[in-house]
């Protein structure tokens, strides 16, 4: 089976856990895996950044770049190509697989993603089969929120998200809705923000990693 290809970093000792990390637009695999020095998970994780398809992107002149899905506005509710991002969780489904297949268990698999990446991150892990560790979403909106359907597998798989409270690219405000649309369904969602643009900061990393020993131990 083809996978998209990815930039994996190993733990020092055998793997037990995953995180799959979604990059944003115009970025790719590269775009977090400095990060990972920082991160102080509490289990041996494998970290797996997927690169994005080469995609033209209307909203930026139909330029092919790294995107998840196509962008066809950038009004508020951000008209996207539903299609291509189904298309894009069910690529991640596949190397959620492929790390059961791995010997990870579904539980021990966490997905995580930024901006666009963050949209397939809720597409793809709220409508996995199976019940998986949780969601890091980063700075990010449901872009299916009136669409997705939801398996019951991870009906209470834990939520959070991050957005920064002076984002020029996606609105603190798509955050915030996203947050309440999973707090209505009942899911165990946290909501934190930080003075930050559309990017990630210290602070903001230190309470991911308090997170993840919560939901990776």
């Amino acid at each position: 089976m083809p996978y998209l290809p990815c930039v994996e970093i190993e733990p020092q000792s055998p793997a037990t856990h995953a995180v799959i990390w979604l990059h944003g637009l115009g970025a790719d695999g590269n775009d977090f895996a400095p990060l990972v020095p920082h991160l102080t998970p509490p289990a041996a994780v494998r970290f797996v950044f997927p690169h994005a398809p080469q995609l033209p992107v209307t909203v930026n002149g139909g330029m092919r770049m790294p995107a998840w899905y196509d962008i066809l506005s950038m009004s508020i509710e951000r008209e996207v190509d539903e299609q291509q991002l189904r298309a894009s969780a069910a690529a991640v489904h596949d190397l959620i697989q492929r790390e059961i297949e791995r010997g990870i268990p579904a539980a021990n698999i966490l997905i995580a993603g930024f901006s666009q990446g963050g949209a397939v991150a809720y597409e793809a892990a709220l409508t996995y089969p199976q019940r998986l560790a949780g969601v890091l979403a980063l700075s990010t909106y449901l872009a299916t929120h009136t669409s997705i359907q939801p398996h019951a597998a991870n009906a209470d798989v834990p939520v959070l998200v991050q957005h920064g409270t002076q984002d020029p690219v996606v609105p603190e405000s798509l955050g915030q809705h996203a947050y309440q649309w999973l707090l209505a369904r009942n899911y165990p969602a946290q909501y934190q923000t930080f003075a930050m643009q559309h990017q990630v900061c210290g602070e903001q990393v230190q309470a991911m990693n308090q997170w993840f020993q919560q939901v990776l131990a």
